[in-house]
């Protein structure tokens, strides 16, 4: 007898509170996960009531947000302005800035009741992609290693989980994976000596890895996310990452190379996705719900280990930390 194929779905919803329809979908035991944008977001007090009425239904899903700091911010209202990412490189005590980042973003994201956002970005600054771009800490392997281990020090102190992304580099690959399937033609060698080192460095730290939808032909002819000798041989084999791997959103234009939401559910999850994410296209995600069903998926154990370990406080703004973080950003010009 075969064993059955883990994995789970997150998925999002269209407004800023929830109908019947998203409250049915959220029943399923198949969605692990549920995803908020900048649609969903009013301001803090509202993020904080959706939450609860999320839990009220569900209170073992993992909720998420895209809050990297600079363009890729979906909390504003009410929140800091983080910097992006690049910003930091040039300051003389850019470890202890990246941080006060890191503390200051997970402790505002917990503090409205989600578990996660998807951070720190480890793709190299190679200043050939536009999606990429300010949103790297760094060109260097090196650098862009101990500016993201740092980041993610502050995530972690703050009680939040931290997922890098996208395995194994998006830096090199010219094309915008939203919008088109990128490719990136370098050999694995040069892939592993410049993109892979901050995954392979910080292997440990992570908590969860987001594979790219980008294809390397000289490694695989399938998209990171889609791909065994990525996920398998490689992330987990080579460099021992035992953590979660979400999918980057299926319904991205890199995605559609596997064929419709049912298929690329089914190739994200056979591939070793632990969660495949479903966004912007209620109809997509529908199915690959319906796919997941059908393929009898069991939820991976590993999932837990993303839950926020929020300090409640939502007066976290008094906190003695917090005045120290906002300070040392204001002094090095990196926030109002």
């Amino acid at each position: 007898m075969t064993s059955r194929l883990q994995g789970s779905l997150m998925v999002d919803i269209a407004g800023t509170w929830l109908t019947a329809e998203d409250r049915h979908l959220l029943r399923q035991p198949e969605v692990a996960g549920l995803i908020i944008f900048a649609r969903n977001i009013e301001h803090a007090r509202q993020v904080r009531e959706l939450t609860a009425s999320i839990r009220a239904i569900r209170p073992d899903l993992i909720l998420a947000v895209d809050q990297e700091g600079g363009r890729v911010q979906r909390l504003r209202q009410g929140f800091v302005r983080l910097p992006a990412m690049r910003a930091l490189a040039d300051n003389p005590n850019a470890e202890y800035l990246a941080e006060q980042c890191g503390w200051i973003m997970a402790t505002e994201v917990l503090a409205v009741g989600l578990d996660l956002s998807f951070a720190p970005v480890l793709d190299l600054d190679h200043q050939r992609s536009a999606v990429v771009g300010s949103r790297a800490f760094e060109g260097n392997p090196e650098r862009a290693t101990a500016l993201a281990g740092a980041f993610i020090k502050g995530m972690n102190a703050a009680g939040m989980a931290a997922c890098g992304k996208h395995f194994p580099g998006h830096g090199w690959a010219e094309a915008d994976s939203h919008v088109a399937i990128p490719n990136d033609e370098r050999s694995l060698e040069q892939i592993r000596a410049l993109d892979l080192v901050p995954f392979a460095r910080l292997s440990k730290q992570l908590a969860a890895v987001m594979p790219a939808h980008v294809i390397y032909p000289q490694v695989d002819n399938q998209p990171a996310g889609f791909s065994r000798r990525w996920l398998q041989d490689i992330l987990r084999g080579e460099l021992g990452f035992d953590g979660v791997i979400f999918s980057d959103d299926l319904s991205m234009a890199g995605a559609h190379v596997v064929g419709d939401a049912a298929s690329r559910i089914e190739a994200a999850l056979t591939a070793g996705c632990d969660m495949g994410l479903v966004c912007n296209d209620r109809a997509a995600a529908e199915l690959a719900l319906s796919a997941a069903q059908r393929l009898q998926v069991t939820p991976s154990p590993r999932i837990a280990g993303m839950r926020g370990q929020a300090f409640s406080n939502v007066e976290y703004r008094q906190h003695p930390r917090w005045l120290e973080a906002v300070g040392a950003l204001r002094d090095a010009q990196l926030i109002d």
